[in-house]
């Protein structure tokens, strides 16, 4: 470390990633930063570092994710870790044991960072206070999944140069969405301006106050945009008809090029993934030259190594 640079425990104070929500503008950056050294790392032949040599990482799944999971176990593997996979969906949940029950059992193996995925808001946070060691949100119901916000920020980073001042238009589901919640956060933070685009039935109360311009006609909503976020349809957390049918939702809301034409000249597209081919987005579109997809899977091993990083230095040592 050069004199002029504090380590990053400095730049990243916290013993846990909980959310977005809290971080300071610099504390995102930092972790940015961190990460864009993580990607360099990932692309040499020998990838692995020693920070979290001697270390236990358990990913602690209560909903599946093979993208969230895997690359949390990529990350941890090169930072040196050993890493459980618990997939608790099938397991003790079944037999009626409580998140309160399965924290105490894994506290009792001393892991030094657990990363939890949990269908209900607020569970981590619950988790976190339960438990000895360092806790990472990677997605609490429809609350935060902090995460997918840094490595969506990587990524038009990477593109733009710099975050503030950008058109973002975040379209789709965002009543059930912890990613467009933890989006709107973080690129509020670092100073771009935020649009939401969805039917009335997918946005939640209260969302203008987050900071953002609601619209519900996509072709307005896309005008000018800098990078167009598009959200999976979420049917699984669907009750009642929130859209009349798919054919209907993509002819409004759906990205083609007939839509994507209205955002500014080289717009970048995005999308979290798993894709609904054809229902919020168009192959073509998906597939095509703006976007930015598959970088973003790449982009995601490299913020979650800067993550697990930055919680390492918090690590106790005795």
């Amino acid at each position: 470390m050069s004199a002029h640079h504090p380590p990053l425990a400095e730049l990243y104070p916290h013993r846990h990633l909980l959310g977005i929500e809290g971080l300071q503008p610099n504390e995102i950056v930092a972790l940015l930063d961190q990460a864009e050294a993580a990607v360099e790392i990932s692309r040499q032949v020998e990838k692995k570092k020693a920070v979290l040599r001697g270390r236990t990482q358990i990913n602690l799944f209560f909903e599946a994710s093979t993208r969230t999971q895997s690359s949390f176990e990529i990350a941890g593997k090169r930072l040196g870790a050993d890493v459980m996979n618990m997939s608790v969906a099938s397991s003790s949940v079944k037999k009626g044991e409580t998140l309160i029950d399965t924290a105490a059992t894994l506290n009792a193996m001393h892991p030094d960072i657990i990363v939890v995925r949990h269908h209900a808001a607020g569970a981590v946070h619950l988790l976190a206070q339960k438990v000895g060691c360092s806790v990472v949100n990677a997605g609490d119901g429809a609350h935060e999944h902090p995460t997918q916000a840094l490595l969506d920020a990587l990524t038009i980073r990477r593109h733009k140069g710099s975050i503030a001042g950008l058109t973002v238009a975040i379209c789709g589901d965002i009543l059930h969405s912890r990613v467009a919640r933890s989006n709107i956060i973080l690129l509020n933070a670092l100073g771009a301006r935020v649009r939401i685009v969805a039917p009335s039935t997918l946005l939640p109360n209260g969302i203008a106050q987050m900071g953002v311009e609601v619209f519900q006609d996509m072709r307005k909503g896309l005008a000018g945009a800098d990078i167009v976020m598009m959200l999976r349809l979420q049917r699984e957390r669907m009750q009642g008809a929130f859209i009349p049918s798919v054919r209907e939702y993509f002819r409004y809301y759906g990205l083609d090029r007939d839509k994507l034409a209205e955002a500014a000249e080289g717009a970048l597209v995005m999308h979290p993934g798993p894709m609904n081919r054809g229902v919020e987005i168009d192959p073509e579109i998906a597939d095509g030259p703006q976007s930015l997809i598959r970088e973003q899977v790449e982009m995601g091993v490299a913020v979650r190594m800067a993550v697990l990083e930055a919680l390492a230095a918090h690590l106790p040592n005795k």
